[in-house]
């Protein structure tokens, strides 16, 4: 199978099983949607979603924000773990954002990588989910299925995220990397594996992958 043969066959199948993906974090606006998203850094989207409802009931825009201290921003997303930083973060770019744009998101991702405890792939999801505008999120899923895949070398995810926009259409891209967390979590998990649920890895995966994956398989036995 050639490697476009693999990109169609993995189109193919997520449109099938995912012909209309939800967006994993609770928002309302690119402002929620942009804490959500810098919340959700080494957490869980469950975990997230808990807690937003209670920082947003208390702040839902940049000015309610910044009347809050570091400390009570905090106290209040605690359980997401990462609090210090992230509480830092949240209020200094709120400051940011009423002193630079009006108490709006920017558009663009320089823009958005410029504000405090915003990386890449932050900036990337609130460009691809609040703006639709074309960008390819690397989160651990997509890392990990692109590397099983065969479709890229799995190095870093700058790596990950310049082979998948290299390969699948731009048109997809914000559709696509919803759909490949799904299915990462749904069917080809870093732990609890079965390769027989995954059928995109069953039929497209890397040699050396599938090989892991039966020797392990063996040794339990």
């Amino acid at each position: 199978m050639t490697k476009q043969e693999k990109v169609m066959f993995v189109i193919e199948t997520l449109n099938e099983l995912y012909p209309q993906i939800p967006i994993p974090l609770d928002h309302k606006d690119p402002y929620t949607l942009l804490i959500a998203v810098l919340l959700s850094a080494q957490s869980t989207d469950v975990r997230v979603n808990q807690i937003t409802p209670l920082l947003f009931e208390v702040a839902d825009n940049p000015y309610d924000m910044v009347k809050l201290t570091v400390e009570e921003i905090r106290d209040i997303i605690k359980p997401v773990g990462l609090s210090p930083m992230k509480s830092k973060g949240i209020h200094g770019l709120s400051e940011i954002l009423i002193a630079k744009y009006d108490g709006r998101v920017p558009q663009s991702f320089e823009a958005l990588e410029s504000l405090p405890a915003v990386g890449h792939k932050t900036a990337s999801v609130v460009m691809s989910q609040a703006f639709n505008v074309p960008a390819f999120p690397v989160d651990t899923h997509i890392h990990r299925l692109m590397y099983r895949w065969g479709l890229s070398n799995g190095k870093n995810v700058v790596q990950t995220e310049r082979d998948a926009k290299r390969l699948f259409p731009e048109d997809l891209w914000n559709k696509l990397h919803l759909q490949i967390i799904w299915y990462g979590r749904q069917y080809s998990p870093a732990r609890g594996w079965n390769l027989e649920k995954d059928i995109i890895t069953r039929t497209v995966g890397r040699k050396s992958v599938l090989n892991e994956y039966f020797k392990k398989k063996s040794k339990k036995k």
